[in-house]
């Protein structure tokens, strides 16, 4: 696994700040009612390291027969600690491939520490893409059960 630069880690933490600051986005956070009725349109698999309430990682979407590889930036807001989350999943309401790339509100379930063990991610963007991951984390973190992430395509 490739560890995060220096320059993705100062990005984190600034993009971590920010959201503290601004008191993170209005984004709904996504549940499982979030996409009832609806059919998968591509899949994804990423893994995630949070360090000190900065995270980061990459992943992989598949979407229309073809692999996108994507970098993930952000902070777990309020928390802080380390964990590594591999994950894999559905992606939902996606019509075409700009629409995947952006701010991502998650829903890491409720406040509290997080430890290692199963996990069930539910993230959305201002675009109305969902994203439902399910994995392992290993690590520790302090979460306010509240993340925003930012996905780039590579």
């Amino acid at each position: 696994m490739k560890m995060l630069d220096s320059a993705d880690a100062v990005r984190g933490l600034v993009l971590a700040l920010l959201l503290l600051a601004a008191g993170c986005s209005n984004l709904a956070k996504p549940r499982p009612q979030s996409v009832v009725g609806m059919s998968p349109t591509g899949t994804v698999s990423l893994t995630e390291i949070i360090a000190v309430g900065a995270a980061g990682g990459k992943g992989v979407l598949y979407f229309q027969g073809q692999s996108h590889p994507f970098k993930l930036v952000g902070g777990v807001t309020g928390g802080g600690g380390a964990s590594n989350t591999e994950a894999s999943g559905d992606v939902y309401n996606l019509q075409t491939l700009s629409d995947f790339p952006g701010l991502y509100t998650q829903s890491s379930g409720e406040p509290g520490l997080e430890r290692s063990g199963p996990s069930d991610l539910w993230l959305r963007n201002k675009n109305g893409v969902v994203l439902h991951v399910t994995g392992k984390q290993s690590g520790m973190t302090l979460s306010f059960g509240r993340e925003e992430i930012l996905i780039e395509m590579l």
